[in-house]
C-alpha cells in the first residue's frame, strides 16, 4: 500500500531557529545552536526529509560582513547541526524590493525548487511572522516556534505554533505518519472481521461515509473520502441539505444521500421518531459493509453510530473523544488544530483507507462549467462578501472599498454570492465590478473562481474552492475558529485580519463584537499589498492613485538583528 506524502522537505529560518540569534553575526565562533537542534535536525534526515536553510541576510546589504564570512559562518552551523541539502540566502535589506527577503515567499519557491519539490510539499519552521507569511504565501505549511522577539499577534495569526524545534519536528513526523494505516487499526480491523465474519477494508465492499454540514465542510472532507474510494467499490455519502452541492461536486463519491441531523444542523428542529426510523430504513437500503463518520472537533458521532448500529452496519470509525461503548470499531483521535482535511484523511487511513499514490493529499474536484461570458477573461480578482455565518463575512463597508480600490489599481473584480446576499453583491460591485451575485449555482461559481487570478474571501466555501483549484487566497479570517483547522489548505494564501480579536475561538455564527473589529481594521490597501506578495499583478493600467505599505500588515514585524 502506497503512503501519501504530506511534506518531504523541511525548511528552516536561521537565527532564532536554528541557532541563537546574534545581530549581524560575522563569527563562527558564536554560533549557538537551539537547544535540542541537532537531535531533532537527525530525526527528520532518518525520517527522509531533505531540509534547507532559508533566512534573511541583510548584513550583506548593509556591508557589516562579507560573503566569506557569511560562507563561515554556515560551515560552523553544520558543524554543528549536520549537512543541509540546501542553503537560501536572501542577500538584500528591505528598501532593495527583492523578491526573496521574507515575508516575501521567493525563497521559499527557490528552496523547494533547489531539494526537487514544490512548496505544497514543504513544511517552514520559523520564529516570527516574516517565516510563516512567507510559507504561506507560497502554499507551504508554516510553524511558528516563538522565542522572546515573537510578537504575540504573530503568535496569534500563526496556523501552526510549536513551543520549540523539537516539538515542531515531532508534531511534522506525527501529522506524516497520520496519514498512514498503523499496524493497530489493522489489528482492531481484524478483530471487528472475526466477529462480523467479513473482511477488512477492501475493494469489494461498499462504505457509507458521512460528513452532515455546510459546503465548506464537505468539500474539506473531500481528500479523505477520495482515501476510502480508493479502497472501495462503492462509496455511498450521507449529507445535509446545506452541503449536497459540494456533496455532488467531489470525486469518488458513487451516490449521495440527504438528510438533515438534528444533532448536527445548526438550526435543528424537534427530533421526530418517526424520521429517524425512516433514516434508519434507508441506510440499511444502502447495504454498507461499513461506516465512515467524518465530524468537526466539536461534533459527536456517536448518534450517528447508534443509528447505523440499528441499520445493520458491521463497522463503523469515528474520531471521539467521548467514550463510544460498542458504537464504534476504530476510535480515533486528533489533536486540536490539525487542518480539517488532515483530520478527515488521517480517519480514513485509522479506518484502513489512503489515497491512491498518484493522488496528491490536496483539495480536488469534478469538471465544473468554464465561467460565464459575463465575468470576463481570465484572470480576474474574485470578490466573495459574504458567508453563511455572518460573522465569517467580510463587513459590507469593507468590502465596498476593497472592491474600489482593486478596481482603481486595475484589478478586474467580480463580485460572488447567493442568491440571498444579491443586494450585498450589487452595493461592492458598484460600478466597477462586476456583480455575479445569486446567479450561480456551487459548480458554476467553482468554475468561476477556478479562472480567477486570486480570490479575497471570509472563512467560507469559496475560500475551499480556491484550495481545489491552486488559485491564491487572500483570506479576510475572522478567528471566531482556529485558522490552522479552517483556512485555506495547501494554497498559496494571505492571512488579513486581527487574529486577537475578542471574537478568537468563540465559534460564534454572529460576530458578538459590534462593530465586527477582527476585520473592519483591515484596510483595502493591505488588500493589494496581498495580492502583490502573491504575485497576482492588475492587469490593466491604474485609474486612481491607492495607497500602499511595503508588505501586508500580517507581515511587517520585527526581528532580530540580520534578518
Amino acid at each position: 500500500m502506497s503512503r501519501p506524502i504530506l511534506f518531504d522537505a523541511v525548511l528552516l529560518d536561521r537565527d532564532g531557529t536554528l541557532v541563537e540569534d546574534v545581530p549581524y553575526n560575522s563569527d563562527p565562533d558564536k554560533v549557538r545552536p537551539m537547544p535540542g537542534a541537532r537531535a531533532a535536525l537527525d530525526r527528520l534526515r532518518a525520517a527522509g526529509l531533505k531540509l534547507a536553510v532559508v533566512t534573511n541576510q541583510s548584513g550583506l546589504a548593509r556591508g557589516l560582513f562579507t560573503e566569506r564570512q557569511l560562507d563561515q559562518v554556515h560551515r560552523r552551523i553544520e558543524d554543528l547541526l549536520g549537512p543541509f541539502d540546501s542553503w537560501q540566502v536572501c542577500p538584500h535589506d528591505d528598501g532593495d524590493d527583492c523578491a526573496c527577503r521574507k515575508p516575501r515567499p521567493g525563497l521559499v519557491y527557490a528552496a523547494a525548487r533547489a531539494l526537487g519539490t514544490v512548496p505544497t510539499r514543504c513544511v517552514m519552521i520559523g520564529d516570527i511572522g516574516r517565516d510563516v507569511t512567507a510559507a504561506l504565501a507560497a502554499g507551504a505549511a508554516g510553524v511558528l516556534v516563538p522565542t522572546p522577539v515573537t510578537r504575540a499577534e504573530e503568535v496569534a495569526a500563526a496556523p501552526w505554533v510549536a513551543a520549540d524545534l523539537p516539538s515542531a519536528v515531532t508534531e511534522i513526523l506525527r501529522r506524516q505518519a497520520a496519514l498512514s494505516p498503523a499496524e493497530s487499526v489493522a489489528r482492531a480491523g481484524a478483530t471487528v472481521a472475526r466477529r462480523v465474519r467479513v473482511k477488512g477494508p477492501g475493494n469489494g465492499r461498499t462504505v457509507l461515509v458521512v460528513r452532515s454540514d455546510s459546503a465548506g465542510d464537505v468539500l474539506v472532507t473531500g481528500p479523505g473520502i477520495r482515501a476510502v474510494a480508493a479502497g472501495a467499490r462503492r462509496v455511498v455519502l450521507l449529507c445535509g441539505p446545506r452541503g449536497r452541492a459540494a456533496a455532488d461536486l467531489l470525486p469518488g463519491v458513487d451516490e449521495v444521500i440527504e438528510h438533515r441531523l438534528p444533532w448536527i444542523d445548526p438550526a435543528p428542529g424537534p427530533v421526530d421518531p418517526q424520521e429517524m426510523a425512516a433514516l434508519v430504513t434507508r441506510l440499511a437500503a444502502v447495504g454498507a459493509d461499513e461506516a465512515v463518520v467524518f465530524t468537526s472537533f466539536h461534533q459527536s458521532p456517536l448518534p450517528l453510530a447508534l443509528l447505523l448500529r440499528m441499520a445493520g452496519v458491521a463497522r463503523i470509525a469515528a474520531i471521539s473523544d467521548d467514550y463510544p461503548g460498542s458504537l464504534l470499531d476504530v476510535r480515533h483521535r486528533v489533536p486540536v488544530g490539525v487542518p480539517e482535511a488532515e483530520r478527515a484523511l488521517s480517519l480514513a487511513a485509522a479506518a484502513g483507507y489512503v489515497l491512491d499514490g498518484d493522488d496528491e493529499p490536496h483539495l480536488r474536484l469534478r469538471p465544473v462549467p468554464p465561467p460565464p461570458p459575463e465575468a470576463g477573461e481570465p484572470g480576474y480578482v474574485v470578490l466573495h462578501p459574504g458567508s453563511a455565518a455572518q460573522a465569517r463575512g467580510c463587513p459590507p463597508e469593507l468590502a465596498e472599498r476593497i472592491a474600489e480600490e482593486l478596481c482603481a489599481a486595475g484589478h478586474r473584480v467580480v463580485v460572488t454570492g447567493g442568491p440571498h446576499e444579491r443586494d450585498l453583491t450589487a452595493r461592492v460591485a458598484g460600478r466597477h465590478g462586476r456583480d455575479l451575485g445569486g446567479r450561480t449555482d456551487l459548480a458554476e461559481l467553482a468554475g468561476i473562481v477556478a479562472a480567477a487570478g486570486a480570490v479575497v474571501v471570509g472563512n467560507t466555501g469559496p475560500a475551499h474552492l480556491a484550495a481545489a483549484y491552486g488559485v491564491p487566497v487572500v483570506s479576510l479570517f475572522a478567528p471566531t475558529v482556529p485558522f490552522g483547522q479552517w483556512g485555506p489548505w495547501r494554497v498559496p494564501t494571505v492571512r488579513l485580519g486581527d487574529a486577537t480579536a475578542a471574537c478568537r475561538d468563540t465559534r460564534a455564527a454572529r460576530c458578538p463584537v459590534p462593530g465586527h473589529p477582527c476585520l473592519s481594521g483591515v484596510e483595502p490597501a493591505a488588500v493589494l499589498d496581498a495580492l502583490r506578495l502573491l504575485g497576482v499583478p492588475p492587469d490593466r493600467p491604474a485609474t486612481g492613485s491607492t495607497g500602499s505599505r511595503a508588505t501586508p500588515e500580517v507581515a511587517t514585524v520585527g526581528g532580530g538583528g540580520g534578518r
